[in-house]
């Protein structure tokens, strides 16, 4: 599946931003989806995931409370809400797309979309 993530920019700590993940196939539904983000210089890393229709998610430590993950697979579409954001949220963050697995390490991610680039400031 083809993936396109969009909704990234600057914003100062504190702030939030809603980033999208839309992917091109029609059943959507058929696939989980996970958001991941990497900082300069550093590996790419889970942050987020859904899985494919029962509404369970899961968060990397660092943003529980802060982010949430939410679908609409009518729309395949996929939402990060990102709440009281801090400097070190700076990253690109990608979205990624599983059939089979919820996509919580980069391995278990089949399809990935581009990009978006989410800066903070302190």
């Amino acid at each position: 599946v083809q993936l396109q993530a969009s909704g990234g920019g600057l914003v100062q700590a504190g702030g939030s931003l809603r980033l999208s993940c839309t992917a091109s196939e029609g059943t959507f539904s058929r696939y989980a989806v996970g958001w991941f983000r990497q900082a300069p210089g550093k590996d790419r890393e889970f942050v987020a995931a859904a899985a494919w229709t029962s509404g369970m998610t899961w968060f990397a430590d660092s943003v529980k409370g802060r982010f949430t993950i939410s679908r609409d697979n009518a729309k395949n579409t996929v939402y990060l809400q990102m709440n009281s954001l801090k400097p070190e949220d700076t990253a690109v963050y990608y979205c990624a797309a599983n059939l089979y697995r919820i996509p919580m390490t980069t391995a278990l991610a089949n399809d990935w979309g581009q990009g978006t680039l989410v800066t903070v400031s302190s």
